[in-house]
Formats: C-alpha cells, structure tokens, sequence
C-alpha cells in the first residue's frame, strides 16, 4: 500500500538491470580471452553479448543475442565469422586484408622504418616494399 506505480517501475528496472549486468559478468568469465561485442537493441531487455576469439570467429553469444542474430535456442554453438553477423563481407577478403592488417601494424611498431618492419615480419626490405605496394599502402603505415 504504500508503494506507488512509479516506485515499482523502479523497482523492476533495477533488478532488470542487475540481471543484465550478472549475466554479462557470467559471460565474460566464461570467454577470458575472447573480445566481448555488446549488440544494442530497442526492443530487448536480454544482454545481447557475442565472444569473438583473435581470428574474428564468434565462438559465444548470450540467449538474447542467439535470438537477435538467429544462431539457434540451445545447445553449443557453432562457430562462425563475426562478419557473417555483422555483414561487413565487403572489400579486400581473407589473407589481403590479414596481410595488409599486419604489414600497417609493423610499420606502425617500427615508426614507419620499412627495414625495421621487414625484419619483424621476417622478410626482405624489397619483399615488403612490393607488398606495400601491392596492398596500397604507403611508407607511413597509411
């Protein structure tokens, strides 16, 4: 009786959230060395969580994102490329842009030295000018 309506509004969004909050602390617990992606939607009040590993690979997801993103109710999931989810399958494919990934990286690490970036990369200076070229990238790691 002496609760309001908006005192129990309150109320459940509070809990509401704190379900949310354990259930994603439970989920990154569960994938400690994956990248945790929070999906945001409108129309939900489930955590929408997915485990990408270090390949881009989803190899988890929350019940809200299963349902989202279509992944299947129950049982273990099978692992999928997060840019099947995401859609973003446009442009340069699989080992350019790998390739070109890691070759910005070593040009980055090494200051834009292109003989300190080949010797990381475990090639000759001349290889990874062609491959720069190649790849469109210039000297200064683009």
């Amino acid at each position: 009786a002496d609760q309001t309506e908006a005192f129990n509004r309150l109320i459940a969004a509070t809990v509401a959230q704190t379900a949310r909050q354990i259930e994603a602390d439970n989920f990154r617990a569960s994938f400690p060395g994956a990248r945790i992606i929070f999906a945001d939607s409108d129309d939900s009040d489930a955590a929408m969580l997915l485990a990408v590993d270090q390949d881009d690979i989803v190899v988890g997801a929350t019940r809200g994102a299963r349902k989202a993103f279509g992944l299947g109710s129950s049982g273990p999931l099978a692992p999928l490329p997060a840019s099947d989810i995401f859609g973003r399958g446009d442009g340069p494919s699989g080992f350019e842009k790998a390739e070109r990934a890691a070759v910005i990286r070593a040009l980055t690490r090494a200051g834009g030295n292109v003989s300190q970036a080949a010797r990381a990369l475990g090639v000759g200076r001349a290889t990874l000018y062609r491959r720069m070229n190649r790849l469109g990238i210039n000297e200064s790691a683009d």
